[in-house]
């Protein structure tokens, strides 16, 4: 398995529906991109992963941010 955003084989296992087979979550160790092994191929294959949102490796190293996730709001 391939990560359809970057390229790179470093792909776990998140989680596991509850229904066996029905589906994976999937993400990726090097680009952090999360995706259900039901999404659509132009989401799932790195072949119909529209190019303009591709990464590299490079474009990793020289991200200028990696956005901070927010705090859960309780309440």
């Amino acid at each position: 398995m391939i990560c359809p955003r970057c390229g790179d084989d470093a792909v776990d296992t998140v989680t596991t529906s509850p229904v066996p087979g029905a589906w994976d979550v999937l993400q990726c160790l090097n680009c952090l991109y999360m995706w259900r092994t039901t999404e659509p191929d132009r989401r799932s294959r790195r072949e119909a992963y529209p190019p303009a949102f591709r990464l590299t490796r490079a474009d990793i190293d020289n991200a200028p941010e990696v956005p901070v996730v927010p705090p859960l709001a309780m309440g």
